[in-house]
C-alpha cells in the first residue's frame, strides 16, 4: 500500500481515516461514529453521546487524543482514539450497526476469562486461526512452540525488573539484531510489512527457529545467572542473540544463501494475513 492508502481503512462504503502513533493506530471517532449512525450533525451527536454516557463523558479526555490527519485539504488536527478507545465509544452507540460490535465485545470478553482460567485454550484458539489463513501444519506447530517460548523469556524479564514496553522493545532489538543482524523496525522493512504487521507470522521456518534459539538461550542465561535488572538482562539478550547468529552464518555458509527472506510468508494471501 502507499502511504495515503494506509492512512484509511473502509467500513462498509465509509473511509475512516487513522495515524500511527506511540506503535499503535489511533482512527479519528468522527469518521468512525459517522459510519454507525445516520445524522447530518455529527459533531452535535457526539457531544450528545458524551452528555448521555456520564462515563464515557468523564474519562473521554483520556480515550481522545487531538492528532495531525491528512485531508484533501492538508494536515488537519482531529480527535483519535486507539482501537480500545474506538470500541468504548461504539458501545455508546445505541445503532443496529452498533450491534455486531458490540456482541463480537461480548464474545472476546468471555473467551479471555475463559483463557485466564485454562491457559490452553488461548494456545488452541491462536492455532485455529492460523490454520483458517492457510499456514501448514509444520509451521504452525513451530509458530506456536516460538510463543511458548516468547512467554517464558518475556515473563523471566517481568519477574526480574522490566516493566516498561520501550524496555522490552530494546531488549527484544537485542536479541534480533545478535540473530539477524536487524532491529524488529528494519527487519519488517526488508520484508516490506506495514507498522501493524506480526513479523513473526512473516517468518519462514528457519527464521522461527532462530528466533527461538535467540530467546532460548537469553532465557538461560538470565537464569543460570540470575540477571537482575535492566543493564544485565540487556547484556543476556546480547550474548543469547549473538549466539543464534552465529548459528544463523553457519548455516547460510552451508546454504549458500541467506536465512531471512525478502519476501513475505504467503505472499499471496498478506491481505487475509492482516
Amino acid at each position: 500500500m502507499n502511504e495515503k492508502d494506509k492512512q484509511l481503512v473502509i467500513f462498509e462504503s465509509y473511509q475512516v481515516r487513522r495515524t500511527w502513533n506511540h506503535e499503535r493506530w489511533y482512527f479519528v471517532v468522527e469518521d468512525v461514529v459517522q459510519a454507525l449512525v445516520e445524522t447530518t450533525n455529527i459533531k452535535d451527536y457526539i457531544n450528545k453521546m458524551r452528555q448521555r454516557d456520564l462515563e464515557l463523558g468523564k474519562g473521554y479526555g483520556q480515550i481522545v487524543h487531538t492528532l495531525t490527519i491528512t485531508t484533501s485539504g492538508g494536515p488537519q488536527k482531529m480527535n483519535c482514539a486507539d482501537l480500545a478507545g474506538i470500541f468504548r465509544i461504539i458501545q455508546s452507540i445505541p445503532s443496529p450497526k452498533a450491534e455486531p460490535f458490540k456482541l463480537w465485545l461480548a464474545k472476546v470478553g468471555k473467551e479471555r476469562i475463559e483463557e485466564i482460567k485454562d491457559p490452553e485454550l488461548a494456545m488452541k484458539r491462536a492455532k485455529a486461526i492460523f490454520e483458517k489463513k492457510g499456514y501448514p501444519k509444520n509451521w504452525i506447530d513451530k509458530r506456536m512452540r516460538g510463543i511458548g517460548v516468547r512467554n517464558t523469556l518475556t515473563d523471566e524479564w517481568k519477574n526480574r525488573g522490566v516493566k516498561e514496553p520501550i524496555e522490552f522493545a530494546i531488549l527484544t532489538d537485542e536479541i534480533y539484531k545478535g540473530t539477524f543482524d536487524l532491529t524488529a523496525k528494519e527487519y519488517k522493512e526488508h520484508k516490506s510489512l506495514d507498522h501493524d504487521d506480526n513479523l513473526r507470522d512473516h517468518m519462514e521456518d528457519l527464521e522461527l527457529i532462530l528466533t527461538m534459539l535467540g530467546e532460548a538461550t537469553t532465557t538461560k542465561l538470565t537464569t543460570e545467572r540470575n540477571s537482575e535488572g535492566f543493564p544485565k538482562l540487556q547484556g543476556d539478550a546480547k550474548e543469547g542473540g549473538g549466539v543464534a547468529g552465529r548459528a544463523r552464518s553457519d548455516i547460510e555458509k552451508h546454504l549458500g544463501k541467506n536465512v531471512v527472506s525478502k519476501d513475505n510468508f504467503l505472499p499471496s494471501n498478506k491481505k487475509m494475513l492482516k
